[in-house]
């Protein structure tokens, strides 16, 4: 059959648009899949606060919460949230299980090339916490301590780092315990059986103002780099999503509600950067 010079256009033409085809599909980025789908789920520990913890209703509510229904009503697309233990998110949000980490992750420099951080939602300089009356002035008193933080969280590695100084000068913990949530941690250091709690300020002043006769906030520890803040994550090839999250964020700040939901839940207000928050090698 011989063809028409109109019939081997068209032809032409198909074979264009399906060779295409796969290409629009790729291009269309995760926040245009999201919009489409009308759904978005996210990876919680509701077991932090007050960013994310679950209320006497059963909510999961706190600071990151409010944050999050910003970012759900700007996305316009419903939201699935899920309560997950910490030791399983960031390896989740990998594994395609959730679409973004809307818990705090406190940022390093290990974490941040293999996931891409949002805008700083709040800074995370570690502190330690007592039992009230037994104040720790410097990071050196913890020497001969049993100090208690929670497992694959971003203050283990900084309390090892701390325990290995002070092994260096004649000292370090008397003994380091993990546990799986940072509730257990306080909890301990209530009943003696560790002697100090290792987590960021923000949460330990809250909970040192909600308990003011059981716990008081101790010693700055020193982590050697500026990156204290902490955020929310994504895959690195969902830098859209990334972006957009990261843009209401800065809408918040700018027009004053992350710094009025800061003095809701922490009572203070902790400056969020434009740059700088990142190593250098952040993906």
């Amino acid at each position: 059959m011989t063809l028409t010079r109109r019939q081997l256009g068209l032809l032409s033409s198909a074979a264009g648009l399906a060779a295409l085809a796969p290409r629009l599909a790729l291009a269309q980025g995760t926040l245009e899949k999201l919009k489409a789908a009308g759904k978005v789920t996210v990876g919680t520990e509701a077991a932090f606060p007050p960013f994310e913890f679950v209320d006497d209703s059963g909510k999961i509510v706190g600071y990151g919460k409010d944050i999050l229904t910003v970012v759900v009503e700007e996305l316009g697309v419903e939201l699935e949230q899920l309560d997950l233990p910490w030791q399983g998110i960031l390896p989740g949000l990998l594994a395609g299980n959730f679409d973004f980490v809307a818990t705090t992750v406190s940022i390093n420099e290990e974490r941040a090339t293999k996931y891409a951080y949002t805008a700083p939602i709040a800074n995370g300089q570690p502190y330690a916490m007592t039992r009230k009356g037994e104040k720790i002035e410097t990071e050196d008193g913890l020497a001969g301590k049993i100090v208690g933080t929670q497992l694959a969280s971003s203050a283990e590695p900084i309390s090892r780092a701390l325990d290995e100084r002070l092994k260096a000068a004649g000292g370090g913990f008397k003994e380091l315990k993990l546990y799986t949530a940072y509730t257990d941690c306080y909890t301990a250091l209530a009943s003696g059986e560790i002697d100090a709690v290792i987590q960021s300020l923000p949460s330990l002043a809250v909970l040192v103002k909600e308990h003011p006769d059981t716990f008081e906030v101790a010693a700055p520890i020193e982590t050697g780099v500026k990156w204290t803040y902490q955020a929310w994550v994504t895959r690195p090839e969902d830098a859209d999503l990334r972006d957009f999250i990261s843009s209401v964020i800065y809408k918040m700040r700018d027009d004053g509600r992350l710094y009025a939901l800061q003095d809701k839940w922490f009572g203070f207000k902790m400056e969020i950067p434009d740059e700088g928050y990142l190593p250098p090698n952040a993906v």
